[in-house]
C-alpha cells in the first residue's frame, strides 16, 4: 500500500502554503485535490467576482503581488493565476482529481488510513485544508417554493444571463449576497434583497483602504481566546467590483431593489418576512462609527500622518417599510438566490476530532489525535487564518508540529 509522511487534502491556498513550509523544513508531502488547483475559485463563484481586499494583500509564504496595481482588486481570473503562479513556484506535489472519502485509523500501528478515488493510503499525518465554503446552508423552506421558481445557492451562480426572464429575489446580505444583487442590477434586472445580519465598513478612510486599517489596528492578529464573540460577527461588508467601494444597503433603494426583511417561511408563492429590515440595517450602519473612530483614536496616538476625512453629506435616510409577505406571482420572480453561506462537510472524518455541530476540535489546528491537524479555517486562530495574506503564519506553525513530531522517538510522539 502507498504509504506518506504528510498527506494534505486540498489543493487551495492553504493545501499549498502548507506544501511549502513542509518541503522548506525539509519534509515530504503529497497534496490531493478533488479537481484542479483552486477549484472553488474555478467552479463555485461568478463570472464578475472580485476579490473583496486591494491586491497588496495577495501574499503566500514566498510569494507577494508583484504587478502594477497595488491598490487595486484582482478579478476571479487573477486570483487563481495568482494561485496558480505560487503551485508551479513551489513545485507543490499535487495530485489532481482524487477525492478522499474517508479518513480513519490504519490497522498498521498509529498510521492514518484514507480512502481515495485512487485506491487507500497510509500516513503518518494528514492535514485537512478543504477550506470554510464546503456545503453550502439551504434554508428548509426552499422546498416550498414553486417548482416553476429556480432556486440555487450563490456557488452556483454564475451570471444574469443563465437566470430566467423576470424578477430575482436574493437572501443574504453579505458580501457575496451584495455583489450578486449589484450584478443583476447592472443587468437591468428587477431585484428584491432579503437582508441578513451584516457590518458595513468603508471601502476607504483616511486615505487607506479599510483593510489596511485592520491590519494597523492589529484587528486580524486577534485570537479567539482574546475576542470569542468574533466567532458569531458577520464578516465586513465591502466588495472589490468598479475599483472598490463600500456596500450600503440602503442605496440600492435608489437603484430600484426592494429591501426586505429576514424570510421566515414560504407557503407555495408566498413568503413571509419578518419586520426587522430597518434594525438590521441600523445595526449595520452602527459598525461604520465604531470603525471610524477606532481609526481616529489609532491615528491620534500613534501621530499618523493621515489626511482628514471630510464629514459625510447629510442625507435623509428614509426608513424601510415592512413588508410582512412577499407575492412572488405579482412581483414577477422567477428566480431565487441563496447567498446563505456554507458549514463544515467533515462527514469523511471517523476520528473524534469533531465537536457535535461537526467543527472540527483542535488547539491552532492541531487536534487530539496524532497525526491529525486542520488548516485554513476561519478563527483557526486569528481573524486572517483563512485569507490569503494569513494563511501561511498557521501553515508554518504546523509544518513545525509535524517536524518536531517526526523527529521524536516511537511512542513519545506528540
Amino acid at each position: 500500500m502507498e504509504r506518506h509522511e504528510t498527506v494534505i487534502v486540498g489543493a487551495g491556498h492553504a493545501g499549498l502554503a502548507m506544501s511549502h513550509h513542509l518541503s522548506r523544513l525539509g519534509r515530504a508531502s503529497i497534496v490531493l485535490e478533488r479537481g484542479r488547483v483552486a477549484e472553488r475559485w474555478r467552479s463555485e463563484r461568478w463570472d464578475s467576482l472580485m476579490f473583496q481586499f486591494p491586491n497588496w494583500s495577495l501574499r503566500l509564504p514566498g510569494q507577494t503581488y508583484d504587478g502594477d496595481d497595488p491598490d487595486g482588486f484582482a478579478s476571479r481570473e487573477q486570483v487563481i493565476a495568482f494561485i496558480e503562479r505560487y503551485r508551479e513556484a513551489t513545485e507543490a506535489p499535487v495530485r489532481t482529481g482524487v477525492s478522499v472519502t474517508a479518513l480513519r485509523p490504519s490497522s498498521h500501528g498509529d498510521a492514518l488510513a484514507l480512502d481515495t478515488t485512487l485506491g487507500p493510503l497510509e500516513a503518518d499525518n494528514v492535514v485537512v485544508a478543504t477550506g470554510p465554503y464546503q456545503e453550502p446552508i439551504i434554508p428548509a423552506a426552499s422546498a416550498d417554493l414553486p417548482e416553476r421558481v429556480l432556486q440555487l445557492h450563490s456557488s452556483r451562480y454564475r451570471n444574469p444571463d443563465r437566470l430566467p426572464a423576470g424578477a430575482v429575489l436574493v437572501v443574504g446580505s453579505g458580501a457575496s449576497g451584495g455583489q450578486i444583487v449589484e450584478d443583476l442590477l447592472a443587468a437591468g434586472r428587477a431585484v428584491y434583497l432579503s437582508v441578513g445580519r451584516h457590518r458595513r465598513f468603508p471601502r476607504r478612510y483616511r486615505g487607506r483602504d479599510m483593510f489596511w486599517w485592520m491590519e494597523q489596528l492589529g484587528a486580524l492578529d486577534q485570537t479567539l481566546e482574546e475576542r470569542p464573540e468574533a466567532r458569531e460577527r458577520p464578516n465586513p461588508l465591502v466588495t472589490g467590483v468598479g475599483g472598490g467601494h463600500e456596500i450600503d444597503l440602503r442605496r440600492y433603494r435608489a437603484g430600484g431593489v426592494v429591501l426586505l426583511g429576514r424570510l421566515r417561511g414560504i407557503a407555495g408563492a408566498r413568503v413571509q418576512l419578518a419586520d426587522d429590515a430597518e434594525a438590521l440595517l441600523a445595526a449595520g450602519d452602527d459598525n461604520v462609527a465604531t470603525f471610524t473612530h477606532a481609526v481616529d483614536a489609532y491615528i491620534a496616538r500613534s501621530g499618523l500622518d493621515a489626511p482628514n476625512e471630510p464629514p459625510a453629506p447629510s442625507t435623509r435616510r428614509e426608513p424601510v417599510p415592512p413588508i410582512a409577505e412577499l407575492d412572488l406571482d405579482s412581483a414577477c420572480i422567477t428566480a431565487v438566490i441563496w447567498a446563505t453561506g456554507f458549514r463544515r462537510a467533515f462527514g469523511w472524518i471517523g476520528l473524534p476530532v469533531l465537536d457535535a455541530r461537526g467543527e472540527p476540535i483542535h488547539r491552532r489546528g492541531v487536534t487530539s489525535w496524532p497525526g491529525v491537524y486542520f488548516l485554513g479555517l476561519p478563527w483557526l486562530h486569528t481573524l486572517r487564518s483563512s485569507v490569503l495574506c494569513g494563511v501561511g503564519d498557521d501553515a508554518q506553525h504546523l509544518a513545525q508540529h509535524i517536524a518536531s513530531r517526526a523527529a521524536a522517538p516511537a511512542g513519545r510522539r506528540p
